[in-house]
């Protein structure tokens, strides 16, 4: 069976992605392992981030975060989504249509996993670490406990 994985990680994940793509036009993660207390992102990247570039990624997602967007989804057909997505981290036999999870106007996606409805559920993200090795650059990330 397969463990479900963190709404919370799980929405960063995205905003981590887009986060990316805006600042560094990467691309996507192209391996990621979610779990509850830290995960990580690998992406295709030509040198380690600066430490001042790390405070940029995390002060960027933290103010997705604080900006209380709306997390929805909509279903598209794969030929339709194919046009748009990449979806080769989709399961092979995900069938007609494609779910795609928005995040405000800020990131979408194609994805089968559980989120958050808003933004603000997520809490504070902080990047635990970031290491570069042979093209490949991994960011390790966690997020805080929601104040209650």
């Amino acid at each position: 069976m397969k463990k479900e994985i963190d709404p919370r990680m799980h929405s960063a994940e995205h905003i981590l992605n887009q986060t990316m793509v805006r600042m560094f036009r990467c691309g996507r993660c192209f391996r990621a392992h979610i779990e509850k207390k830290k995960s990580k992102c690998d992406y295709h990247f030509n040198r380690p981030l600066t430490e001042q570039e790390i405070r940029q990624i995390e002060k960027a997602i933290n103010d997705v975060i604080q900006a209380d967007m709306i997390i929805t989804q909509e279903f598209i057909t794969k030929d339709e989504s194919q046009k748009h997505y990449n979806l080769e981290r989709l399961p092979h036999n995900v069938g007609d249509d494609i779910r795609i999870v928005k995040i405000g106007n800020y990131d979408a996606c194609p994805c089968n996993g559980i989120h958050v409805n808003s933004t603000k559920e997520i809490g504070n993200f902080q990047i635990a670490s970031a290491s570069f090795d042979n093209g490949v650059l991994r960011i390790r990330y966690k997020l805080s406990h929601l104040d209650t």
